[in-house]
């Protein structure tokens, strides 16, 4: 298999508006993505345009407002998603294959049940929420994530453990919570903590640092098998040095932070 043979199905409806940067995220490491609409999938659509979930090999869920963000962030995509294709979007989670969810493709992922998905691949309800930010307005600013993961998570496998990088987030709704007292215990347990947020030189993130006042800092998650990733900023907006804030400060690459994010999933899958 080479890069181009790995196909990506970038999920929207009507409000998500980060497809495009998705796509061509995946398109500049060498995969083959496709922006597909659920009706694609849900067999609404024109004979010729329709899709089937298992034909990919990853699944991203790109930002935005999908629906209008009506009733909370990610909730109605979510339930159009379980009513439409919830048994092949089990299937395709139950092969391993890779699901990256970003900004509200994580509150769609956490709404659908397959993350934090703790102790089994996919809930039947939300275990987890991402609520209001503590600031109770939309936080659009650069963020600075370290990797705490210990190799579990396939998107982090390019990552050095407690490397920091430059992701920005732009949410209203990011700040992760449960109603489960041992919600942090139990992810750091299974090595299901991705990023955290930190400060300009390590230190603890007062805000705005951590933009929403996630628990733990908590700024990403994956499963416990490793093979979902849900995070609020977003990695596919740092694929090149040229949109960093700082970009015309000293640096010794042209790549941007979030490339690492795309590059570790496409060579796990490349084996």
């Amino acid at each position: 298999m080479k890069p181009e043979d790995i196909k990506v199905c970038v999920l929207r409806i009507e409000g998500t508006n980060c497809e495009d940067e998705m796509a061509e995220a995946f398109r500049m490491v060498g995969a083959t993505p496709e922006k597909v609409h659920l009706k694609q999938l849900a067999k609404l659509s024109p004979s010729d345009t329709r899709r089937n979930l298992e034909d990919y090999d990853i699944l991203a869920l790109p930002g935005g407002f999908s629906a209008g963000d009506y009733v909370r962030a990610g909730a109605i995509f979510a339930a159009r998603i379980k009513a439409a294709v919830g048994h092949e979007i089990k299937a395709f989670d139950e092969s391993d294959k890779p699901m990256l969810g970003v900004c509200n493709g994580f509150q769609v992922l956490v709404e659908l049940g397959l993350l934090p998905a703790i102790e089994t691949t996919m809930t039947s309800v939300p275990t987890a929420a991402l609520y209001n930010n503590d600031s109770g307005r939309f936080e659009c600013r650069p963020t600075l994530l370290r990797n705490d993961n210990r190799r579990n998570c396939t998107f982090t496998s390019d990552i050095p453990r407690k490397k920091v990088l430059m992701f920005p987030s732009a949410h209203g709704e990011g700040k992760l919570m449960s109603m489960d007292a041992d919600f942090v215990w139990k992810l750091e347990d299974n090595d299901q903590i991705v990023f955290r947020y930190t400060g300009e030189d390590g230190e603890e993130p007062e805000y705005p640092w951590n933009p929403n006042g996630s628990v733990s800092d908590i700024a990403g998650i994956c499963n416990s098998s490793g093979n979902v990733l849900g995070l609020m900023p977003h990695p596919e907006r740092a694929m090149t040095r040229f949109t960093h804030p700082d970009w015309t400060r000293g640096y010794d690459t042209e790549e941007g932070d979030g490339r690492a994010v795309f590059t570790s999933v496409i060579n796990n899958l490349l084996g």
